[in-house]
């Protein structure tokens, strides 16, 4: 039976220790129902232990003591009391609560049994989830989670001078409770009614007056990974998660190809090699048998996006306002400055609409080769250079200085 005093601070200070593996109860005369246990490891904690109607006791534990205060304590239990005579079960409340979901818990769930499955880029939803929502509402119940809370993480995102990042984890957000509800998972949607930054289509690419400072640039990239990166990125025009992941196997020197098997569109891809990518590549070609063209320390072994060293290049060229992805679309820019149908430019970026579909399907690698060849020989020329080997050969140079 617990021992029943009046909780002072000096009472509690002076409690002795229980012997190993044992715990004793006292109660509080002050507070109905209030108790602090105290353990063999010297641990006091303050529960109420109540008689639920037509039930059997329950304990609700409130806080260790000191960290929690007689006064909150007392607090506390006049709040559980009155709610216990309103006919209500305190202890099942928190039972549900700890019982409910975090975000965390649903996020996985969404990517192990939705997005795996239908998405090929599910790993980018990871990396948002990494980046903006883990620290946020990770261990966040899903309860707690309301449209003033997602408003908050969408604004802060925005305001860090990302508003189309902001509108594609936003977007994240909602297909995940709207899978949730597709399962029986929840039954709501917080994201919902929250209003997108406008967002106005990108044009950005490599201007012809910006190509011999962009080379320069790169030329001095100490890093010769992520140099050659950049250089295949854009003498490619293929999408950064699939340079990033480019394995040697999957090149064909002698036909100049290089297969990607999964794209972003869920369609392989073949990919027409320049005589200067091929160049790159051969110059990066390893002596012992490797798996990447572009090794990277990663659970994945591959590079990851390159952020600092495009930074550097950046820094050293003097262009503002350019991102990796912009290289895909300057390639498909100077095709079309030298002539390219986009029938052909679609074809050799992979894209995929309803209406050029069927168009790409019936088109052959030779044409497609054949313009990528021109646009390159078009950029290099802008930029002041012969072919990309000058880019190594700088670089080689400044080496043996």
């Amino acid at each position: 039976m617990a021992k029943k005093f009046n909780f002072t601070k000096a009472d509690i200070d002076s409690l002795p220790i229980p012997a190993p593996g044992k715990r004793d109860t006292y109660q509080d005369t002050k507070a109905n129902g209030l108790q602090l246990r105290v353990s063999h490891t010297g641990v006091k904690t303050f529960s109420v232990f109540k008689r639920i109607k037509c039930g059997e006791p329950e304990r609700i534990t409130l806080g260790r003591y000191p960290d929690m205060t007689i006064d909150q304590a007392r607090r506390k239990t006049m709040e559980i009391n009155l709610s216990i005579s309103d006919g209500n079960n305190p202890a099942e409340v928190k039972r549900s609560a700890k019982a409910e979901m975090q975000f965390s818990e649903l996020f996985f769930e969404y990517i192990d049994r939705h997005a795996k499955l239908n998405k090929k880029t599910w790993g980018e939803d990871v990396e948002k989830y990494r980046n903006h929502l883990e620290k946020s509402i990770g261990n966040k119940k899903l309860s707690s989670i309301d449209r003033a809370s997602i408003s908050l993480i969408h604004g802060s995102i925005t305001k860090d001078g990302s508003p189309i990042a902001a509108n594609r984890v936003l977007a994240l957000i909602s297909s995940v409770f709207g899978w949730a509800i597709s399962v029986d998972l929840w039954d709501r949607n917080p994201a919902l009614g929250i209003r997108r930054n406008k967002e106005k289509s990108r044009d950005r690419f490599i201007q012809g007056d910006e190509l011999p400072r962009f080379f320069a640039a790169l030329a001095e990239e100490h890093n010769e990974v992520i140099r050659d990166y950049v250089l295949i990125s854009l003498l490619t025009g293929a999408r950064q998660s699939n340079v990033c992941a480019m394995r040697w196997q999957d090149i064909n020197f002698e036909r100049a190809e290089w297969r990607i098997e999964e794209t972003k569109n869920g369609t392989p891809q073949t990919v027409a090699l320049s005589p200067e990518a091929i160049h790159v590549l051969l110059n990066r070609k390893p002596s012992k048998p490797a798996v990447f063209v572009f090794p990277g320390t990663g659970k994945n072994g591959h590079l990851a996006e390159p952020r600092k060293g495009w930074a550097r290049i950046l820094a050293r060229s003097g262009i503002d306002n350019l991102r990796i992805h912009d290289l895909r679309r300057t390639l498909g820019s100077w095709q079309a400055k030298t002539g390219a149908s986009l029938a052909i430019i679609g074809k050799s970026l992979n894209h995929k609409h309803q209406n050029t579909t069927a168009i790409y399907a019936r088109l052959d690698l030779d044409p497609v080769r054949e313009s990528v060849n021109t646009a390159t020989s078009a950029m290099l020329t802008a930029a002041g250079l012969k072919d990309a080997a000058e880019v190594i050969k700088i670089r080689k140079k400044q080496n043996n200085n």
